[in-house]
């Protein structure tokens, strides 16, 4: 039989996808589940923004699309950057992917060789490490844990970089402790990187307006300009519009890159869906309240696990900054037997005996590179998450 290639075989798929099928299977066999493990908004994509899709296809909008994004969505894309992360982007820097997964795919393969490293703070996306392996490259990550409010710290940044350091990896709010960065944090990063010039960044700000608490979004380009000519500054639709089926993300990038991840872009895909690009445009230039509203729901909901949560006995929840998620440290529920015998040595343990026993889909921290936690999701009503909560807190009381 013919063989496969290697970069297949170190790539596995997400821990993410693979909890939401077993809820799905066992959803299907009858089971009443609730599946928290995706991140994926629950609001509806905003009316205008389906409507405007529908008349571009009306206009036949329909053709293959500028490989790097139409003109009307970069102009606007380059206003949002303004407007939003206070970065002043050429049009000709600013590259339209399919959904922020592709954008970060085109950095990593743009500028990882067979063997150089990757700095990934932890807890971090799988994703993140999936897209280093497949490329060749060493994910080297960096611990931040809850006492530091898992923020990467200056020290143990420097202390992991080594001579074969290519890439940083940030990403604030963060998927999956919802920790957020705040400016003397991003200035004292980039004071790290001043001393090591050859290492790109790439800023994964997706969560960007999903902050609570009045926190104030910065974004690293905009803090330490002088290294903007290393920094690619990624965003995108899918988690702020809810729009992840629409697939569009896009990034803002040096000169000195942006041809290479066209290149990646143009041997992977082509150009992005030009309905899906019509509708981003309505998003971006349309009305922007339903971010505020929608950040004040996800932070409603966030007061309302974290506190069910923290009454559990064995469980202890950070307050996240942002984003939709919380990340519980469960190691209070470890070395403990659950009623259907089974031994909860590992957050995995955890996770998989919870959905087949009390019927809740989470996430093990161990997929996000941090133990022992678990990720739920708060992208979804508080009616849901107040049955998921008493579930879980009724499978920790039967531990024993």
């Amino acid at each position: 039989m013919p063989s496969l290639s290697a970069r297949v075989g170190r790539t596995e798929l997400a821990a993410t996808f693979a909890q939401a099928a077993r809820a799905r299977a066992l959803r299907a066999a009858g089971h009443d589940v609730i599946s928290l493990s995706l991140g994926e908004p629950d609001f509806p994509t905003p009316e205008h923004v389906v409507e405007a899709a529908h008349a571009a296809a009306r206009r036949g909008e329909t053709k293959y699309p500028p490989l790097a994004g139409t003109e009307a969505l970069k102009a606007a894309v380059r206003r949002k950057y303004l407007r939003d992360q206070k970065l002043d982007v050429p049009e000709a820097n600013i590259l339209i992917t399919n959904g922020g997964k592709q954008a970060i795919f085109n950095v990593v393969m743009a500028v990882i060789n067979a063997g150089d490293e990757v700095i990934i703070p932890a807890p971090a996306w799988a994703g993140y490490e999936q897209t280093v392996q497949f490329a060749g490259g060493i994910p080297v990550f960096v611990p931040c844990p809850q006492d530091k409010g898992f923020v990467l710290q200056p020290q143990a940044l420097e202390a992991a970089i080594t001579p074969r350091t290519k890439l940083l990896l940030l990403n604030y709010p963060n998927n999956p402790s919802g920790a957020a960065i705040d400016t003397a944090g991003l200035k004292a990063i980039a004071q790290v990187l001043r001393r090591h010039p050859d290492i790109w960044v790439l800023s994964d700000d997706i969560y960007e307006h999903l902050l609570f608490d009045n926190f104030k979004y910065a974004t690293l380009a905009a803090i330490a300009p002088d290294l903007a000519e290393r920094i690619v500054t990624m965003t995108g639709v899918s988690k702020s519009y809810a729009m992840t089926g629409w697939r569009i993300g896009f990034s803002a990038m040096p000169s000195s890159l942006i041809k290479a991840c066209t290149v990646v872009q143009a041997t992977a895909t082509s150009g992005v869906s030009s309905i899906g690009q019509a509708a981003a445009l309505a998003a971006l230039e349309g009305p922007q309240d339903l971010l505020r509203e929608r950040a004040a729901a996800y932070q409603a909901r966030r007061d309302l696990v974290v506190a069910r949560l923290n009454a559990v006995p064995g469980v202890a929840c950070h307050r996240p900054d942002g984003a939709f998620y919380v990340f519980p440290n469960i190691a209070g529920c470890l070395g403990k037997t659950t009623p259907a015998g089974r031994h909860l040595a590992t957050d995995t343990d955890f996770t998989a005996a919870l959905l087949d026993e009390a019927h809740v889909g989470v996430v093990q921290g161990a997929a996000f590179a941090m133990s022992p936690y678990i990720r739920i999701s708060t992208a979804t009503s508080q009616a849901v998450l107040e049955r998921a909560c008493a579930r879980i807190a009724a499978f920790c009381a039967a531990l024993r």
